[in-house]
């Protein structure tokens, strides 16, 4: 980049690009955790689209012999089918898992490293370890993995071309991810390499003072790339041309600047990455679907630890419903720190599973006896589905399917409807539930907190109840009325953030009711609310209260009551009785 000076009197306009030093809190509808076939564990990822999620996370995979897919990606397709716009996905491994890496050498050397690619994956699928076949392929090259390539090195202007290429592809039909043109070792030019393409990594940190964990930031550059992250420039060339024109040397070699670009092609390794550990895909099958026992997935459960205490951060992230398929009330203890992160946040519902399949319908309901809290509930039995990445049908737990119902339901009507019956209950995508209960079942399970999953002749699988796991009786042991307050919470705590460190007079007070009060007449239009009253004024700001630096106010609501027991009479009378009007 050019250094201007004044040197006569005048002007100087200067440009200073801070758009790229902080990043928003993460806002969506679902918050997923499980496992996947690739991405870094534990950081919470943002994906919008079901082939977002297949590129950041994979699809089907192979163990065992056989081809499967998680409940995770099973979960997310679902969602997204149902009309959800956003998941915050947040993997999960057992054991240590690291990126690979693949030096790019500098034009004519075999040793000396220009640059450094890491990739955003972690774990050994990230591998492909240079093992060229005859086509141009490589041998471990998959479509879950990347390989790299550069072209149109341009000696006279320092630049050149990356392409981020699918690790499955070959020299005749390469499939090309991503293209970088014009990319420079020059840290002083706008296309930089690093800022380009990004240099960030994002590493899982314990905070023994506190007791929890935390993600720390690291590198200047946000990452553009949806693959990799340049992990270092070795042969930077700063100011590559001088103020004639030509190329300037390095200060430290005198060698042409030139002489640290990348050479043309994928180098002896193909454009291949290695070096990553952690065994993504183990011998999985005994506890997949059906067969989920103390072991969920290949993974064991108190890696899920990890990720309900890093999503415990809600300034960091937004979301108003959480789903842990796989992950059951009966084997899994790691069930319980979801539901303690969901009491403490207060902003989202948690739809957890009890039970594995094959379970008796006492089962469930005995779990659910054990729990008391009105921000989860669950449902069963369960469902069988087809497996989008493998055409598979297979049995998995109503976690995986009812986040897309909550979805349905939210797009056709508000967070305040109940999520279930034959309007907006129906359970999209499933072949059969396990199985078919009769209204003496679905009395059993709806007495015991848990919410059944009912099969109706002509009509189909459907979610039919839509109670929380809290034991009293009142309005927060229903699902539509705890979901209500979670978004009025969220939007009145929004309204009253903007109002610290403001001053505690009666124009700060309007400024909060002039927001507030039209926000609950619209939920009061849409069947939220029956009646609703806002106080902050001098009966709950007095002169003492003030004098604490605080600002009171009060939220009275009447939320509305779902149909759930409608009671018809039919009379039969003698002949000549009249009507009454």
């Amino acid at each position: 980049m050019a250094q201007e000076t004044l040197i006569s009197p005048g002007v100087l306009t200067r440009e200073n690009d801070l758009s790229q030093i902080t990043e928003g809190p993460i806002t969506v509808g679902l918050a997923l955790v499980g496992p996947t076939v690739k991405g870094q564990p534990n950081i919470p990822t943002v994906v919008s689209s079901y082939s977002d999620y297949i590129n950041r996370f994979g699809g089907s995979f192979i163990s065992g012999g056989a081809n499967y897919e998680f409940l995770t990606s099973i979960a997310a397709y679902n969602y997204f089918q149902q009309g959800g716009t956003s998941i915050l996905v947040t993997r999960v491994v057992s054991g240590s898992f690291t990126p690979a890496t693949s030096n790019i050498m500098k034009s004519g050397s075999t040793s000396v490293v220009s640059f450094t690619l890491e990739t955003l994956t972690y774990g050994t699928i990230a591998n492909n370890n240079g093992v060229i076949l005859s086509n141009g392929s490589l041998g471990t090259g998959s479509a879950e993995n990347v390989r790299w390539e550069v072209r149109n090195v341009n000696n006279s202007n320092g630049t050149f071309t990356l392409l981020i290429r699918r690790g499955d592809d070959n020299t005749n039909t390469p499939v090309v991810l991503e293209t970088y043109t014009n990319v420079s070792l020059d840290p002083n030019s706008v296309n930089y390499i690093e800022s380009v393409i990004g240099n960030q990594s994002k590493t899982v940190q314990y905070d023994p003072d506190m007791g929890g964990y935390y993600i720390k930031m690291n590198g200047e550059y946000v990452n553009n790339s949806r693959y990799v992250r340049v992990s270092s420039v070795n042969l930077p060339t700063p100011n590559y041309l001088n103020n004639d024109g030509s190329v300037a040397n390095d200060p430290i070699t005198n060698n042409s600047y030139s002489a640290s670009l990348p050479s043309v092609g994928s180098g002896s390794a193909g454009g291949s990455f290695s070096g990553a550990t952690g065994n993504d895909i183990p011998n999985i099958g005994p506890t997949l679907f059906g067969n989920i026992g103390t072991i969920t997935q290949g993974v064991d459960t108190n890696s899920y630890a990890t990720a309900s205490n890093i999503l415990s951060n809600k300034d960091e992230y937004d979301y108003e419903l959480l789903i842990t398929p796989g992950l059951l009330q009966s084997s899994h203890t790691a069930v319980a720190d979801f539901i303690q992160n969901a009491e403490e946040r207060g902003d989202y519902f948690y739809i957890m599973d009890l039970v594995p399949y094959n379970s008796t319908i006492l089962t469930p309901v005995n779990r659910a006896t054990t729990l008391d809290t009105n921000y989860a509930g669950s449902y069963w039995p369960w469902v069988q589905v087809v497996s989008q990445e493998t055409g598979k049908l297979v049995w998995v737990p109503a976690s995986t399917i009812m986040a897309g119902v909550y979805a349905f339901n939210d797009n056709v009507s508000a967070e305040w409807f109940a999520p279930a019956g034959l309007n907006r209950g129906g359970l999209g995508g499933v072949i059969q539930a396990e199985r078919k209960l009769s209204p003496m079942n679905r009395d059993t399970l709806y007495a015991g907190k848990v919410n059944p999953i009912a099969t109706f002749p002509n009509i189909g699988v459907t979610a039919f109840g839509q109670k929380t796991l809290q034991s009293s009786a009142s309005a927060l042991d229903r699902i539509g009325v705890r979901r209500l307050l979670i978004a009025l919470k969220r939007y009145i705590g929004n309204v009253a953030k903007t109002l610290i460190f403001e001053q505690n007079t009666t124009v700060t007070r309007n400024r909060f009711l002039s927001q507030v009060t039209p926000y609950l007449e619209s939920v009061q239009q849409r069947q939220g609310l029956f009646a609703f009253r806002v106080v902050m004024d001098e009966t709950n700001n007095t002169p003492d209260v003030i004098d604490r630096n605080q600002l009171v106010g009060q939220i009275f609501l009447q939320p509305t009551r779902t149909a759930e027991f409608i009671l018809l009479d039919f009379n039969i009378l003698p002949t000549g009785v009249e009507f009454g009007s």
